[in-house]
This record gives structure tokens, C-alpha cells and sequence, in this order.
């Protein structure tokens, strides 16, 4: 299963849970401890920034960034959770999330997963280029991109509360 959550609740959503992987979005100049727990080879980092657009001094999320995730996430093992964070737990994890469930169960419906997402957190306002780019590497036809704008944004909080989305 995954584990969606903020980079204030890594580390206790690790030792909660016991996750042996972790994808990790947060800009450049972020800092993050790997958890202790966690191997050095089971963590992804994807230096990136929550933005849909170019803007000047900030990295904009690009498909070798995406295709990483997909490897990533294709690669782990699924014997124990993985846990996937960036600032805030509410939108380029939950995007990434979303994608992986999409990568990980190829004949799951956009919208039912969509729909778990919406159901497991009311905050979850995924980063639409993520899931865009997502949607042309899976080869989904636009499905993805629609299903997360059926959802509609999320609730506004400054911070996600943790939560899981199944695979199935």
C-alpha cells in the first residue's frame, strides 16, 4: 500500500507503518533526512516544485521526472509500504500517488482510483501536471487528467493529514 503524508510527518509515518521506501518531491534547496529505516537505494528524490507552469527560479515537474517515479514505484517490492511525501502531503504527493496506483494496476479505473483518493483525503488537490504527465507516459488517453479534475480541488489546509491509498 501507499502512504501519503506531509515532510513533517516522514519520519513517524516510516516508523508507523514500517515503509522501506520512500519517493521524496520537494525543491532544490529543501532539506529531508532520509529516515533511518530506509536504504539510500529505496529512496527516490525528485527535486521539483509545486507548479503547473514555468515560473523563473523554480523547477517545473518534467516527464524524466515522472518516468522516475513510474521506475521507482515499479521496482519496489511491495513487501512492506512505501510512503510518498513532499512539503505539505496535499498535492504532488497525492499526484504521485495517484499515478503510481495508475502505473501499479493498469486495468484500475481513473475514477475509482480518483475516487479512493477524494475518499481517503479530503485535503488531496493533486499537481495536475504530475498527473498529465502521468497520463501520457501510462498511455491513459486523458482519462487520468479528467478523473482528478472530476474530484475537484480539495478542501484548503495548510498541511495533509497522513493517509494510505490501496492498490486495489
Amino acid at each position: 500500500m501507499i502512504h501519503v503524508c506531509s515532510l513533517a510527518r516522514l519520519h513517524q509515518t516510516v516508523d508507523d507503518i514500517g515503509a522501506r521506501h520512500v519517493v521524496t518531491l520537494l525543491g532544490d534547496g529543501d532539506r529531508v533526512e532520509r529516515p533511518a529505516a530506509i536504504a539510500e537505494e529505496n529512496h527516490l528524490w525528485l527535486r521539483l516544485h509545486d507548479i503547473s507552469e514555468p515560473r523563473d527560479g523554480y523547477v517545473l515537474p518534467d516527464e524524466d521526472h515522472v518516468a522516475d517515479l513510474l521506475s521507482f514505484v515499479r521496482r519496489w517490492d511491495r513487501r512492506a509500504p512505501i510512503v510518498i511525501h513532499c512539503y505539505a502531503g496535499i498535492s504532488r504527493s497525492t499526484a504521485s500517488a495517484f499515478a503510481s496506483v495508475c502505473a501499479l494496476n493498469p486495468a484500475r479505473d481513473e475514477n475509482s482510483i480518483a475516487q479512493a483518493l477524494r475518499h481517503a483525503s479530503p485535503t488531496a488537490t493533486p499537481n495536475i501536471r504530475i498527473v498529465a504527465l502521468a497520463d501520457r507516459l501510462l498511455d491513459r488517453r486523458g482519462r487520468m487528467v479528467a478523473a482528478i479534475e472530476n474530484i475537484g480541488r480539495g478542501a484548503v489546509a495548510i498541511e495533509g493529514t497522513p493517509f494510505r491509498l490501496d492498490l486495489d
